[in-house]
């Protein structure tokens, strides 16, 4: 059989089409739409990506929000080939590796005080199923068995795993398998934008919030929430002052406070960690997507040290956390993430990041005009621009027309690459593109929006 570098880009998508089963994608429209330019992505330089075409095309969404550095990066690809001539994977059941006991310790080095534990997975949504797990496990192990329900917020997301679904508040994701998942308490998401309250909305989503532990604390173990900026939701983005609020009601209640960084950590918001904004430090957090760069599948949860010790205990006592997966703390994913970290503090990304949010935010101002946009969001390097029907109801497109796709598939003529949520479109550059790359990007993606509504 010839290898895919050996065959033509018609052939490498006849087998896709006949093989490949894409997440999110509505397979009958894929398979319909045949071979095009922007498809089959070949290889990448920097922040471009390279198709079988042999187009390039600016990588607008960092590879769905993982990419920090760009592609193809020096210092990571070295550090993934030393460690690959050493030993690519072993087991941390009864065992210990030396890259995952480094990322450890800068992990606990560099997150908010008081995270002190790591335990490793392999995608944001397992992340996320550990926190819970944990959550659930440490009031029954402190002899508080009746708090075994969660609060989290409409709009949100958290992964696809049946328990991050389960606190999951978008109904795209999560409503043909309600009979499969656990019952949660919803709160309204606090933005202005899509709050019916409007800047007050985030007063009332607090006060629910204390509405509901202050008549039956004792059943919660935690609340989870997405710092800053619910990402999948449509960026939507939260008041100052919300995220510190929520840390002092679960402190007040006695509940835990699970903050989900898989998308908005590694210097997404301006910041290392969102949490940083608002000086929050939460008893679980939850990382993944840029933790390794964007090179590997890796995954944290990271704990306090109270919550591990109400887990160590004689395995008589039924304590320990039965919980693990088989590439846990991968050494290659591992070295690919301290290289990264490393990486982040050699090149100074953090301190170049103010110039680059505010080139977005010029960038797009503009388009605050466009009758057909609703509301633009960003919140540091993650932006949305909410597309609708009529700016002045608004009035939204009917799901079924897919505007945000269809702008999305436009913008390959700018050589761009983006994804919609629904119909916003989001940019989600890599922290670390470089200014004319990412002037390239905005200018492209305001006149694919200008364009496509001038022409329907």
């Amino acid at each position: 059989m010839n290898s895919p570098a050996d065959m033509t880009p018609g052939q490498l998508f006849e087998l896709d089409a006949k093989y490949v089963w894409h997440p999110f994608t509505p397979m009958q429209q894929w398979i319909a739409q045949g071979d095009h330019p922007g498809r089959i992505i070949e290889r990448a330089e920097g922040f471009e990506l390279i198709d079988t075409h042999g187009q390039r095309f600016i990588d607008g969404f960092s590879s769905l929000w993982c990419n920090l550095h760009g592609h193809r990066v020096e210092q990571i690809d070295r550090a993934i080939n030393e460690q690959l001539n050493r030993v690519a994977h072993t087991t941390l059941l009864g065992h210990a590796s030396g890259p995952s006991i480094e990322l450890a310790r800068r992990l606990a080095d560099i997150t908010p005080t008081g995270l002190e534990k790591v335990f490793y997975s392999d995608s944001g949504a397992t992340a996320v199923e550990i926190a819970l797990k944990m959550a659930f496990q440490y009031f029954r192990n402190i002899d508080q068995p009746r708090r075994t329900k969660f609060i989290a917020l409409g709009e949100g997301y958290h992964g696809d795993t049946i328990g991050s679904v389960s606190l999951g508040g978008i109904g795209t994701f999560h409503g043909i398998f309600g009979p499969l998942l656990f019952e949660a308490t919803f709160v309204d998401s606090p933005n202005p934008y899509h709050h019916p309250a409007g800047e007050e909305g985030a007063e009332l989503v607090l006060g629910h919030i204390e509405d509901i532990l202050s008549a039956g604390a004792a059943e919660y173990c935690a609340i989870i929430v997405e710092p800053l900026v619910q990402g999948a939701g449509g960026v939507l983005t939260h008041p100052p002052g919300f995220l510190k609020s929520v840390r002092k009601l679960a402190s007040d209640y006695d509940i835990l406070l699970i903050v989900d960084e898989v998308a908005t950590g590694f210097c997404r918001t301006g910041r290392m960690f969102a949490c940083e904004a608002e000086g929050v430090s939460p008893d679980l957090m939850c990382l993944g997507k840029g933790l390794t760069g964007g090179y590997l599948p890796l995954a944290a949860t990271l704990a306090t040290q109270k919550i591990f010790d109400a887990f160590c205990a004689p395995p008589e006592e039924g304590k320990t956390f039965y919980h693990g997966h088989t590439f846990t703390g991968n050494a290659l994913a591992c070295a690919a993430a301290n290289a990264s970290i490393d990486l982040i503090y050699e090149s100074k990304l953090l301190d170049s990041l103010d110039e680059k949010i505010e080139m977005i935010r010029i960038a797009l101002a503009p388009l605050g005009e466009h009758p057909n946009v609703g509301d633009i969001r960003q919140c540091g390097m993650m932006a949305g621009v909410e597309l609708v029907a009529d700016r002045n109801v608004p009035e939204f497109f009917d799901p079924v027309d897919r505007v945000g796709a269809a702008v999305c598939q436009a913008a390959l003529k700018r050589d761009i690459i983006i994804r919609p949520l629904g119909d916003v479109i989001t940019m989600m550059p890599a922290p670390a593109m470089d200014a004319g790359t990412l002037r390239r990007l905005l200018t492209g993606v305001v006149e694919t929006i200008n364009e496509y509504f001038d022409e329907s």
